[in-house]
């Protein structure tokens, strides 16, 4: 049965609104403005496809009432209507803003769909979807999206895979929206960018994530990506707050009220505000997606379900100027990362999605399919930091420390080979074995797709005792700064220093935006690592970062992924 969803929560505009094309050459900042009419200022989208559905969205500003709906046919022209649905609202008062999502139902597998919305008289621009396919399938292709920071730059990334991706899904995995202050991270060059954020203080409030969505959504190349293809998206942190975790977060403290409020009120404003079906429990982004006889795609939740809060720095058992040939220190930080950071309670996704993705790949296993993908937040891979103390050259170890007592402390712990980040799989290990040890139980490789580093990496996966459970490709940012930013310098290469320190990492690219094109077909997976030119002005050079290619094996093995370009 056909499904309508109205909210009509409102909030405040402010500098919300579809941008204007501008020239690709400029001589100062190109102007990010809003439309000054038009119900339809937000765009359109799709979302959530399997082979027979797919939510259909769009918000309606300066809405005064009338009848509202959508339809979805198979020409551009709506001459083959295949799908009508609406209603007639009448209201008290005109409501500024509100969101509108419609389950479209009684659709074709595998099937291309335009669809509209209208208000009374007045239509919304033209999306294009798909439905998931069913039976064989050749090929399909998957672009791999995170971090899209709108003060921090323009989404050039997403303008440049509507264009030229020809994607039949769109895979965002989070840190669509962040949470900051102006004046806060990334916000360096949103005045002249004029991409301030808006609220300009720390999102807290529902009316506050309401906004902040609302000021995405009015960018025009988000539109254009939205507008091409079907999402599927999950959150990470930002969505919410830094480093969120299921009791809190990082950037949440008292004065900001309880933080089951904080994020409970995020998650209404994100499944408001995006294509995505909703679960009872609002928490369990969990999902499984058939992509036909090709592919099983699990998208994990990694954030708000279940994960334990981080290992926090100041755990760390020595001084960060110990003695590292001393046996006492390095017992000590030895019993730190097997008992502490290595905890066999610690969780990140929980028992119940463990099990859930060991379900769905011995099915795919055993349905014959090559390929099970894990859509995943954080990197997965095992990768340590490395020894900056001797790898950075010491004039710029100097300038990084000379005036903060956290950065010489951070560089001199890098001696004692720790986890690059306890926020991800690594601050996790005992959960990562769990994982692993039901994939191997039913013999499912992996191809895990990650963000949130804002970087580009070629990773094997290998458990403890190093056996193979498959590859990961990490996708850079869409505009996030990369990490180290703060420390670059002139022939300083950190993902060189992260590939000699880490024999799993085959790539690793610190400096480029852009995103992952997957394309799969039953014999190979070959991942283009595209890239553009900046973020800083409207015109820019798209490229390649890299290409790789995993292929499968007469006997059905997958070797290890082999480098293209």
């Amino acid at each position: 049965m056909s499904k309508i969803k109205l909210t009509r929560r409102t909030a405040l505009i402010g500098a919300a609104g579809a941008g204007l094309a501008v020239s690709a050459c400029s001589s100062g900042p190109e102007r990010f403005e809003p439309r000054a009419e038009g119900h339809f200022r937000h765009g359109v989208a799709s979302g959530d496809p399997d082979t027979n559905s797919i939510m259909l969205w769009t918000a309606l500003s300066d809405d005064a009432g009338g009848w509202r709906g959508v339809e979805v046919a198979r020409d551009e022209a709506f001459e083959d209507v295949v799908f009508r649905q609406g209603e007639e609202i009448n209201y008290i008062q005109p409501q500024a803003l509100g969101t509108l999502k419609i389950l479209a139902t009684g659709l074709e597998p595998g099937e291309r769909y335009f669809y509209r919305f209208r208000l009374n008289e007045t239509y919304s621009p033209v999306g294009i979807t798909r439905t998931l396919p069913e039976g064989t399938v050749e090929q399909f292709r998957i672009g791999v999206f995170s971090c899209s920071n709108f003060p921090a730059g323009h989404f050039n990334v997403y303008r440049e895979a509507a264009e030229n991706g020809e994607l039949d899904l769109v895979l965002h995995l989070g840190d669509y929206i962040y949470e900051y202050a102006m004046g806060e991270y990334a916000t360096g060059d949103a005045e002249a960018l004029n991409r301030v954020p808006d609220p300009v203080h720390e999102i807290v409030s529902h009316a506050d994530y309401v906004a902040r969505h609302a000021q995405y959504k009015s960018d025009p190349d988000l539109q254009a990506l939205h507008a091409a293809a079907p999402w599927i998206m999950s959150w990470d942190d930002h969505e919410t707050a830094n480093n969120s975790w299921a009791g809190g977060a990082q950037n949440h403290n008292g004065g900001e009220g309880s933080w089951q409020d904080r994020r409970d009120a995020a998650l209404r404003a994100w499944y408001d505000w995006t294509p995505s079906r909703e679960p009872e429990d609002l928490r369990n982004r969990y999902g499984v997606y058939e992509i036909g006889n090709l592919a099983t795609l699990c998208l994990i939740e990694s954030r708000l379900s279940a994960r334990d809060q981080e290992i926090l720095n100041d755990t760390f058992p020595v001084a960060s100027d110990a003695d590292i040939e001393d046996p006492e220190v390095i017992a000590a930080v030895d019993a730190w990362k097997r008992d502490v950071v290595g905890a066999e309670g610690r969780e990140l996704i929980g028992a119940a999605q463990i099990a859930g993705i060991r379900e769905a790949c011995a099915a795919s296993v055993a349905a014959g399919k090559p390929w099970r993908i894990l859509a995943n937040q954080v990197i997965m891979s095992r990768v340590n930091f490395p020894n900056f103390a001797e790898e950075m050259p010491g004039w710029l170890r100097w300038w990084a420390t000379r005036d903060s007592e956290f950065a010489r402390n951070f560089i001199m712990r890098t001696r004692f080979e720790i986890p690059f980040n306890l926020d991800m799989w690594d601050g996790y290990p005992a959960e990562r074995e769990r994982l692993f040890a039901a994939l191997r139980e039913v013999d499912a490789d992996v191809i895990t797709l990650t963000g949130d580093v804002h970087s580009f990496w070629a990773n094997e996966l290998t458990d403890a005792q190093g056996n193979r459970i498959g590859t990961e490709f990490v996708g850079s940012s869409v505009t996030s700064p990369a990490p180290f930013s703060s420390f670059a310098a002139p022939g300083v290469d950190y993902g060189q220093m992260m590939r000699d320190a880490n024999p799993d990492v085959a790539h690793c690219n610190m400096v480029d935006h852009g995103y992952i094109r997957l394309t799969l077909t039953p014999g190979e997976a070959q991942a283009d690592y595209v890239t553009v030119s900046t973020i800083l002005q409207r015109g820019y050079r798209a490229g390649l970062d890299s290409q790789w290619r995993i292929g499968r094996t007469a006997n059905g093995s997958v070797p290890r992924v082999e480098r293209l370009g």
